[in-house]
């Protein structure tokens, strides 16, 4: 593949497109879009950020439907995950709306949710963790991940971190949409700072639950 040279706005049209005609015809008939617009693209910032992060999956561009209410046969973004431990990693993806970034644990074990819940508990570790999400989010970036609507079984209502502890899952993420920097090489840039931003979250999380 060729150097990263940014995501063509092309790309974003053609996920807009085919959020309105999810269909193999479409899908048939602007290949050639995504494979240049969006595939080779994401390919190269792999390339680029592979050497400081880890080695990344792109994920494929086809809906497994098999369990599914919508048939649509095709995903309206595409994105990528550089694990740092099992269900902890950093994420990138593009879609109509532009360029999405997180980090996070995006999913475990009951194991793994009891071990991060424990840490979350302890006074020291659970601050170094409230510490690192108030950074988060006074750079720009929202607190995510399901979370139980109720306490977790054997913790306080009242427990300082309750809201934490509620997860049972934990991401961060900030939706940064089509500034004009999104189609040059600028962009890897930014996705590439907007994961060291998160580093300090991605490395608590991975000692932890990894």
């Amino acid at each position: 593949m060729g150097r990263f040279g940014g995501f063509p706005f092309a790309g974003l049209d053609f996920y807009e497109d085919l959020e309105a005609d999810n269909s193999k015809a479409f899908w048939a008939a602007h290949k050639q879009v995504y494979d240049e617009a969006v595939r080779a693209p994401m390919v190269a910032l792999i390339e680029e950020l592979e050497g400081d992060f880890g080695t990344a999956k792109l994920f494929r561009p086809y809906r497994d439907v098999r369990f599914s209410k919508d048939k649509s046969p095709y995903k309206t973004h595409q994105g990528v995950v550089i694990g740092a431990a099992p269900g902890v990693g950093w994420y990138v993806q593009i879609g109509a709306a532009g360029l999405f970034v997180a980090g996070g644990f995006y999913g475990g074990s009951p194991d793994q949710l009891a071990r991060l819940r424990a840490t979350i508990d302890d006074e020291v570790r659970g601050e170094e963790l409230a510490a690192i999400l108030g950074e988060l989010t006074g750079h720009g970036y929202e607190i995510g991940g399901d979370r139980l609507k109720t306490k977790p079984k054997g913790y306080d209502a009242d427990h300082p971190r309750i809201e934490l502890l509620r997860h049972k899952s934990l991401t961060t993420h900030r939706d940064f949409g089509a500034p004009d920097w999104l189609p040059t090489p600028q962009a890897a840039i930014e996705i590439r700072a907007a994961w060291e931003v998160q580093r300090p979250l991605v490395e608590w999380l991975a000692a932890v639950v990894g």
